[in-house]
């Protein structure tokens, strides 16, 4: 796909859950210079107000057309990563309601692929509260009053609801999973990324049909300090230079811990075109061939 700039620019997107290793993957694969990646993108939020505006309900609506639309989509992503150098021709953006718009994505770019994040849905829950916990003296923008941030039941209950910053994410993803393109997703899973990182990262290549690249997992580095601190959760988007696990105890209460461990879906799911990346062998098999 030619840019605006002249450029011809292939996409891909990075989705899933929060808390489940989109920035750190974003941050390794940013290594090879060839490849554009970052934490979440305003491209999402502006294709979905876009959308939006010019919907049915919008008075707007009769004066463009879907051409249109679509055109207009499309100019969003060649205006917003028109300033990358030449080299960076391959841009994954990431934004967690491209599961939700997977439909669309498809229709503008027919060949991209969805890499999906996934991580234990309480560890989710336990690295939120830890982020939270650790900004005591600061109100965080992900609640918008004082009775859902009282305690960290209300906290988990806002985040895990079907709008909450959780409970979308993981809609949305089963969206997508079960949706007419779901052949475009490969599941990743948080723990085998930064525990066989090397082997991860190879099978994510073999998926894109993108050349081998030798990656450096012992000097990965990212950070967006300014976007945490308006969030009001500094060091939220940091990334450890070393890839590697950090295993530690949790800090939510066990039946919370508990409760949120069952949401794991992915675990035995079914019925599925995608493919996911098994434990077993870390190989990407189709879903369906995952017992």
């Amino acid at each position: 796909m030619t840019d605006i700039s002249g450029i011809r620019r292939d996409f891909h997107f990075i989705s899933g859950l929060p808390r489940s290793g989109s920035t750190l993957l974003s941050a390794i694969l940013r290594q090879n210079p060839k490849f554009h990646a970052g934490m979440t993108s305003p491209v999402g939020h502006l294709f979905n107000n876009l959308i939006g505006s010019v919907s049915a309900g919008s008075e707007l609506a009769p004066m463009v057309s879907v051409a249109q639309r679509k055109r207009l989509s499309q100019g969003l992503f060649d205006s917003f990563y028109a300033d990358l150098p030449d080299e960076r021709s391959t841009v994954f953006d990431t934004n967690r309601s491209w599961t939700a718009n997977l439909s669309a994505v498809t229709e503008l770019f027919p060949a991209a692929k969805m890499l999906c994040c996934v991580r234990n849905v309480a560890w989710v829950m336990d690295s939120l509260e830890r982020q939270i916990q650790s900004n005591a003296f600061e109100n965080t923008r992900l609640f918008g009053d004082k009775a859902t941030r009282s305690s960290v039941f209300t906290r988990c209950e806002a985040l895990a609801s079907r709008n909450g910053l959780v409970g979308f994410a993981w809609s949305a993803l089963q969206e997508a999973l079960y949706g007419a393109h779901a052949d475009r997703l490969l599941i990743i899973d948080y723990d085998l990324l930064v525990s066989r990182p090397a082997e991860v990262i190879g099978l994510i290549y073999g998926f894109l049909g993108e050349e081998p690249f030798e990656h450096d997992f012992d000097n990965v580095a990212y950070d967006a300090p300014a976007f945490d601190e308006q969030l009001g959760l500094a060091g939220l988007h940091t990334v450890h230079r070393k890839v590697g696990p950090r295993p530690r105890a949790t800090i939510l209460p066990p039946d919370l811990f508990e409760q949120y461990g069952r949401l794991n879906f992915w675990k035995s799911l079914k019925g599925s075109r995608a493919r996911i990346i098994t434990e077993d062998k870390a190989e990407t098999r189709p879903v369906s061939a995952v017992a």
